[in-house]
């Protein structure tokens, strides 16, 4: 079983961060439904590595606790906090239009949980509730793609290959005759990026020395990525490193546009700014899904980001970037280990029932 009643209040269960490396099973009360709220039993949450792991090691800035508040999280930065932003079930009460529908929303890990009607979305004919949990990265790729102005035929790179990094390989290589290419030390990804459409870069020594020279504190987690003579219209840099923004910036032809797309915590980072930054009138930018892009935002609310983001999801190759799928049960003791820093795979989803 996973809840009981109590009287007419509900018992779940959630998943809490509570101390620096550590996750535990809390029971969550659920009240008796209103008609502006429906009910939905979990099939799976999907984990966002990069910003749980900083989470669970209770690196979120203090100047940063009110801004990276998920919707419907519980307590408060550090800890103890029940976080999350990436769940997918079935409709269990509620309006009769949505009985028995799988719906994505923004809730913490949690079996049973109850949202506000807006923040239940559909899935639409061709995605199933585990690739769903990809939602919020699909729109933050969106979100840099329009944030980046990539066009057609443009020459595009992402470094970084990792969830986000990879989404928006697959976006911009259906931009008709760009050619995106992605950076990253692990080979092993090779053959999911040429599934996605994009090519391959290996670091070679020389690539390898440029990035290095740019970086003030060379990162060994990216130890030979480079981008001299790319000279790409745009750049996404995903790898949350500084020899990655390094090269990055190195990638860039005259007067192209970097998006960062990393988010470092309390972390500092020193950003290469000499050498060519100004000949080439580069552009570094930022980019973050809680602000939509300046030129769709009057338009685009979140119901119809949330639809697009879902709609792109129909290609089942995407099913290949869910790498890492443990029991709710079985989360306290495994996902620790998900969210090292030297954890292979990609996104860990969390499989209820």
């Amino acid at each position: 079983m996973t809840r009981r009643s109590t009287g007419r209040i509900q018992v779940a269960r959630s998943l809490w961060y509570v101390r620096t490396g550590a996750v535990e099973i809390r029971q969550a009360p659920l009240p008796p439904l209103t008609p502006d709220k429906v009910q939905v039993r979990a099939h799976f949450t999907g984990v966002s590595r990069g910003t749980e792991r900083l989470i669970l090691n209770g690196l979120v800035p203090p100047h940063e606790h009110q801004r990276m508040r998920a919707p419907l999280q519980e307590g408060d930065f550090p800890f103890p906090v029940k976080y999350g932003y990436c769940a997918t079930g079935v409709v269990e009460a509620g309006p009769k239009e949505l009985m028995g529908r799988a719906v994505f929303c923004l809730h913490p890990h949690q079996d049973v949980f109850q949202v506000p009607l807006a923040m239940a979305v559909p899935l639409p004919d061709g995605v199933s509730p585990r690739r769903a949990t990809l939602t919020a990265n699909m729109e933050t790729a969106l979100n840099a793609l329009w944030d980046s102005g990539a066009g057609t035929a443009d020459r595009i790179v992402v470094v970084g290959a990792g969830i986000v990094g990879l989404l928006v390989a697959y976006l911009a290589a259906r931009l008709p005759g760009a050619e995106v290419t992605v950076i990253d030390p692990v080979v092993a990804r090779k053959a999911l990026v040429e599934r996605l459409g994009a090519t391959y870069a290996s670091p070679s020594p020389a690539q390898h020395a440029v990035a290095q020279a740019a970086a003030p504190h060379p990162d060994p987690l990216l130890p030979e990525v480079g981008g001299e003579g790319i000279g790409a219209d745009v750049v996404f840099h995903t790898s949350a490193s500084e020899a990655g923004l390094a090269t990055a910036i190195a990638s860039a032809g005259m007067e192209a546009t970097i998006v960062e797309m990393s988010w470092y915590g309390d972390k500092r980072v020193s950003v290469p700014l000499g050498g060519p930054f100004h000949s080439q009138r580069l552009r570094l930018i930022s980019s973050q899904v809680g602000q939509v892009s300046a030129g769709r935002r009057p338009r685009w609310d979140y119901r119809r980001r949330v639809e697009a983001a879902l709609a792109l999801l129909r290609d089942p190759v995407l099913d290949e970037l869910l790498t890492s799928e443990i029991a709710f049960d079985e989360a306290p003791a495994k996902l620790p280990g998900l969210l090292a820093p030297d954890a292979p795979g990609l996104a860990p989803v969390i499989r209820y029932g």
